[in-house]
């Protein structure tokens, strides 16, 4: 008798084998369903009916990785690769594993692994590239974006990802064709109209700007960071007192949105109003810095 069995003396081998089955298989639709604390308890019973199945292990271990309980999931996926080592996806998610805990090189060696076994994986090539950017190491990372995007160009968020990398490097034009490509593809992607909202914003094209960043707004009107570009815009246009409107709606949607009051706290200062700026200055050194 198995060791997994002797919890449940009353099932035959074969009888554990089959529950142990279908808890597996009822936990993968709880996964879908975003109800991981069903997940866990199916698949927990499931590793002690049948502790040898590392498909048991390596589902656990990603409800453990999506509910932020990182050791718990690194031991449910080491236990996965110890059954079944070339397991590309197990080694994907303990990769994103390292990462959420900033682990980042030893992140790097299992999407290095994971990409050996199945170089076309496109969630495990995003998750690489991530975590490039994350070590700034980022001509690779567009190296790797580009690998992504030949895949399949209809991906808009593989554009946006991208888009997103050039304007973190200035390059705003090459930020603006991704973010219309992504827009080609999705012409309602409202991350992608707010992103070239705020490219655009960055080389003083300011009436396009505001365009995107409108349209942004109608499709989602609880966009903080879209407020917050158009707010900028908007100061940028002299109309300051609409500025601070936007602003402040970024605010009360993020109140950590560190960016938001640096840029609110310029305008008060602009309109001399000295004891906003402050204590708008003050809120982000202290978001940011912990002051």
């Amino acid at each position: 008798m198995s060791e997994g069995i002797k919890d449940h003396p009353g099932l035959s081998d074969a009888a554990a084998q089959s529950r142990a089955s279908v808890l597996r298989s009822r936990a993968e639709s709880y996964i879908a369903l975003s109800r991981h604390e069903a997940a866990i308890a199916d698949l927990t019973e499931s590793i002690a009916l049948a502790p040898d199945h590392a498909r048991a292990w390596r589902l656990r271990g990603e409800s453990h990785r999506i509910t932020d309980r990182y050791e718990e999931a690194l031991a449910d996926f080491d236990e996965a690769l110890r059954l079944e080592p070339d397991s590309a996806y197990a080694l994907g998610s303990r990769g994103q594993t390292y990462a959420a805990m900033n682990r980042l090189e030893e992140a790097m060696e299992d999407f290095e692994h994971a990409l050996t076994l199945s170089p076309d994986s496109l969630w495990i090539l995003e998750a690489k590239a991530e975590v490039l950017v994350d070590l700034n190491r980022l001509d690779e990372a567009l190296r790797v974006y580009a690998r992504i995007i030949a895949q399949n160009e209809e991906l808009a968020y593989s554009w946006v990802a991208r888009g997103d990398l050039y304007q973190r490097m200035h390059l705003y034009e090459e930020a603006i064709a991704d973010y219309t490509k992504a827009l080609t593809a999705d012409p309602e992607y409202v991350r992608a109209l707010s992103r070239r909202g705020e490219a655009l914003r960055m080389i003083d094209r300011y009436d396009d700007a505001l365009a995107d960043l409108n349209r942004a707004l109608e499709l989602d009107p609880e966009n903080d960071r879209a407020f917050g570009s158009r707010g900028a815009v908007l100061s940028e246009l002299g109309d300051n007192e609409a500025a601070l409107r936007d602003l402040n709606r970024a605010i009360d949607l993020d109140p950590e949105y560190i960016w938001a009051y640096r840029v609110r706290g310029e305008i008060q200062q602009e309109l001399d109003r000295h004891e906003e700026a402050v204590a708008d200055f003050t809120q982000a050194l202290h978001l940011e810095f912990g002051d």
